[in-house]
């Protein structure tokens, strides 16, 4: 006897609005962007296949690309490092079981919903000009106006200072984690008379370290990808010492309309984070501890 299956396909419906989405305005322009890395298109004409043309440009005769290269992988090694860290920092800070504790995470958290708008990137702009809030704070201590968007030394980590300052969602997963190390390893340390760097580094490090992973990976791809700070404060100046290369796709795509160049840099982009984020995940296994792993 057979028996007739009851199909219902009305939870296809509720997700047609996402595959709709997702291959409109992800899959096809990927595809295409893929496409047109290989071919010579001027957005409005017609594309010219060219082969590895783009790519040779790319890798042996664009200086600013190499500028531009260059200068994303300071952003990232500033930014990422000095956001997770501020954010385990604060997390630790928050866990303590002290009044109107909610209050103060609520707070903290704020700038990561803010930090990524235009309007915030503005703000960061005249903070820092040289007659900003920046310069006249420092200027009643006697020290005098410091250039921090026009000194090529000083702009990008003055632009990397909006991403730290964004680091709210890494402090609340840090906080949730927090909250699952087991009491009775802190009481354990403390009978055996460690101190509170030794259990950092012996039990919340180790117990926080698939989420520092998480976190790292996130940070990273988002790092690689900035464009709103950069382009609104600096305009990728002074110099180019902050001209990411999101801000070269840009120029390269909706300024010069060379879209198949652009294609070509953004899949350069889109290799080096898919092969960093291997690499991360790879060195996992030596430094990333989960639950039931042994560690001395």
């Amino acid at each position: 006897m057979k028996i007739k299956k009851n199909y219902s396909y009305s939870g296809y419906l509720y997700i047609l609005p996402w595959i709709l989405g997702f291959l409109l305005l992800q899959l096809v322009p990927l595809v295409n962007s893929f496409w047109y890395s290989f071919t010579n298109f001027q957005l409005l004409g017609k594309a010219q296949f060219l082969g590895l043309d783009n790519y040779k440009k790319i890798f042996l005769s664009d200086a600013v690309f190499r500028q531009s290269l260059k200068v994303t992988f300071y952003y990232v090694l500033i930014a990422v490092p000095l956001k997770i860290a501020f954010a385990l920092v604060i997390a630790i800070i928050l866990n303590q079981n002290i009044k109107g504790i909610n209050l103060f995470r609520t707070l903290y958290y704020i700038p990561s919903i803010l930090g990524g708008s235009v309007a915030i990137s503005v703000l960061w702009k005249y903070l820092f000009m040289n007659q900003g809030v920046v310069n006249n704070i420092i200027g009643r201590f006697g020290i005098g106006a410091i250039d921090w968007l026009g000194d090529p030394r000083l702009a990008l980590g003055t632009v990397s200072l909006v991403t730290i300052w964004q680091f709210g969602s890494s402090m609340l997963l840090f906080l949730a984690g927090l909250k699952q190390i087991p009491v009775s390893l802190y009481e354990a340390a403390k009978i055996d008379g460690a101190g509170r760097m030794r259990t950092f580094w012996s039990i919340t490090l180790p117990e926080l370290s698939p989420i520092v992973l998480f976190n790292l990976i996130m940070q990273m791809v988002q790092a690689f990808q900035e464009f709103n700070g950069p382009y609104i404060i600096t305009q990728g100046g002074p110099l180019k010492s902050t001209y990411l290369l999101p801000l070269y796709i840009y120029d390269e795509a909706f300024k010069k309309f060379n879209m198949g160049y652009a294609s070509a840099i953004a899949w350069v982009l889109f290799t080096i984070i898919t092969v960093l984020t291997l690499v991360a995940f790879w060195s996992s296994k030596k430094w990333v501890y989960y639950a039931g792993d042994k560690r001395n």
